[in-house]
This record gives structure tokens, C-alpha cells and sequence, in this order.
């Protein structure tokens, strides 16, 4: 009897319990929202008291904020928003689960010299890394390379003494100028990326380039299929790039 007693006793403790808390808080469902609220009010809360103690942690987790510095390669030029290769760039990095917060820079008809007389408002403040993705212009228009090498050896000078990361896309010469041409400006990316000590992808179009099914009908702009190769070519450098960013910042 004292067992039963003892059970019967709880039980009404518990169903008074739970009289208690529907009053308190209307309905279950009610209940439900208010504790999901006053979780998330917790996590806030303990989430900035831990950036509040460490700063280096917030650093650290926050998303890596990427600019592509680029022309209509980047931009997207003949494609929806959606298909540009920064979009889809990052798009491929967060299936990775790395974060970033990406940033397209990218202006059609641009030349390297066109991309250094904007560096300062196409890069803002806080920017941790730049894809540089300029010099097709340059080479389609017959542009004296060393006007090429001068106007990105700017752009990466300025952007190292911003302390800003500097990831180089390089660019091949059409053969139409000749091979002196060719070899004074397809020397320009492996040698800058040398001096500056930058990473280098040697080749922006590689496997794309060409390739009449991964082309528009210019024949120069990628499709979108031909940006999903850029990408998939791409991602090792860019990782090896945003893991280098990510060791500087911790």
C-alpha cells in the first residue's frame, strides 16, 4: 500500500507539474516556441561572451570574405547571376563546408590597367583574399604585356600592403600576335607569382579553352557546363589559398 501510495502521490506531483506549465505557458505548442526561444537566447548569449573572451576565435570561425577581381570571364558575361564562376565557386567550397563570403568583381571588358584604377572600391576594407582573374583583355587587344605586367604588379603590391591574400588566375596569348608576343605575356603570371611569392592557377580557361560544347557562341565566353570545369580545375589551388588565409588569421 505505501508503494501504491507513493506512486499515486507522484503522479499527481507530475500531473500538477504539467497543470503548472500549461497555465504558464498557454499550450504546448506555446511551450515549445518559448523554450526554442529562450535556447537560442542562451546560445547568443554564451556565443558572445566566448568572442567577448577570445576575439581570436571569432577571427577565426567568421567566413573568409573573397573578392574576384576579374573581367566578363568572372563576370558571368551571357550567363544568369547564378552560373557566374564566383557563385558557383562558392557554392562548391561551402559543399566542402568551408565558408566564405564571396564577392563578384568581375566587369566585362576589362584590362589589368582597368582593374587597377578601381582596386580601391572593387576591394573593400575587411577583405581577407583576392582572385586577380584579369589579363584576357589585355591579350585579345594586343596590349603591350609590359603595360599587362606593370598594372598587375601594381594590384598585387597594393593589395599585400593592405596585408590582403593574392591568388593570381593566369591567361594565355591568342597565337594570332605571334610568338615573341605570346612569350612576353604568358611569362608575365608564373613571374609575378614568383616575385610576389602568390599562388598561381596557371591557366584560368584550362579544359575549357577552345572546346566549342564549353563555349558560347563567341566561342570565348565559357557556358555554364564549361564553368562548372573552371571550377572543379580551380578548387585545389583555392583551397590551398583559403588554408593559407585561415593560418594567418588564427
Amino acid at each position: 500500500m505505501a508503494i501504491v501510495s507513493a506512486a499515486v502521490a507522484a503522479s499527481e506531483e507530475e500531473e500538477s507539474m504539467r497543470v503548472s506549465m500549461v497555465r504558464s505557458y498557454g499550450n504546448s505548442d506555446s511551450a515549445v516556441e518559448r523554450r526554442y526561444g529562450l535556447f537560442m537566447h542562451i546560445a547568443v548569449l554564451v556565443l558572445a561572451l566566448m568572442t567577448f573572451a577570445n576575439p581570436a576565435w571569432a577571427e577565426a570561425t567568421r567566413p573568409v570574405k573573397l573578392v574576384v577581381l576579374g573581367d566578363s570571364l568572372s563576370a558571368g558575361l551571357g550567363l544568369p547571376a547564378q552560373e557566374a564562376f564566383p557563385t558557383k565557386l562558392q557554392k562548391a567550397l561551402q559543399a566542402k563546408g568551408i565558408a566564405v563570403d564571396m564577392t563578384n568583381a568581375g566587369v566585362s571588358g576589362d584590362t589589368s590597367s582597368g582593374g587597377r584604377d578601381r582596386l580601391d572600391w572593387s576591394v573593400p576594407d575587411g577583405t581577407d583574399g583576392v582572385i586577380v582573374e584579369l589579363g584576357a583583355n589585355d591579350a585579345l587587344r594586343g596590349i603591350d604585356p609590359d603595360l599587362t605586367r606593370a598594372a598587375l604588379s601594381e594590384i598585387v603590391t597594393r593589395l599585400k600592403a593592405r596585408k590582403i591574400a593574392v591568388m593570381l588566375c593566369g591567361m594565355l596569348a591568342p597565337p594570332n600576335y605571334g610568338a615573341d608576343y605570346a612569350a612576353r605575356f604568358n611569362s608575365i603570371y608564373p613571374d609575378l607569382a614568383k616575385k610576389f611569392d602568390v599562388p598561381l592557377y596557371p591557366f584560368f580557361l584550362d579544359g575549357v579553352a577552345a572546346d566549342a560544347k564549353l563555349n558560347q557562341a563567341d566561342g570565348i565566353h565559357p557556358t555554364a557546363a564549361g564553368v562548372d570545369i573552371i571550377v572543379g580545375n580551380i578548387m585545389p589551388t583555392v583551397e590551398a589559398f583559403l588554408g593559407t588565409i585561415a593560418e594567418q588569421r588564427r
